[in-house]
């Protein structure tokens, strides 16, 4: 797969409905997700942490925490590098302290040579940044406490 067929995928992907696409190739996987915007709550799920432990052998690791009240915890809709502002001179999207409203951009993810705004699906204050800026995320990675 070249780079326009990419680009041609992700274009199809912005302009339909689609919130998850996933491409199987002999050599290539390929997943697209986006936030569907609507609003999963899980109460003491635990959580997981994979420890390699060497080359050939992982082992998980399980945690519980409990819920923090009337904490919500923003997580990354992609896989990418993590930007908490547009440019290196420009100020931050959002700081600790900050109250936003639904849609507001929190930060900006880059994937695939895209930079790609990252919308709060709901509104709160800032409590706690997770993610250090210009670092590599994982969809689903943590990356805000918001509280309600």
């Amino acid at each position: 797969m070249d780079l326009s067929e990419l680009k041609g995928i992700i274009s199809l992907m912005q302009k339909s409905d689609l919130t998850d696409l996933e491409i199987e190739t002999q050599d290539l996987k390929l997943r697209l997700a986006r936030p569907t915007g609507r609003k999963v709550t899980t109460l003491n799920q635990p959580e997981q942490i994979t420890v390699t432990q060497s080359p050939v052998q992982e082992q998980t690791v399980v945690t519980s925490k409990p819920p923090e009240d009337g904490i919500y915890i923003f997580k990354s809709p992609m896989v990418g590098t993590f930007y908490r502002k547009p440019s290196p001179e420009d100020p931050f999207f959002v700081s600790v302290g900050d109250v936003i409203k639904s849609g507001d951009v929190l930060c900006i993810v880059e994937a695939m040579k895209v930079m790609n705004e990252v919308q709060a699906d709901q509104g709160g204050e800032i409590v706690e940044i997770l993610v250090d800026d210009s670092v590599s995320i994982e969809y689903g990675q943590p990356l805000f406490k918001i509280r309600k």
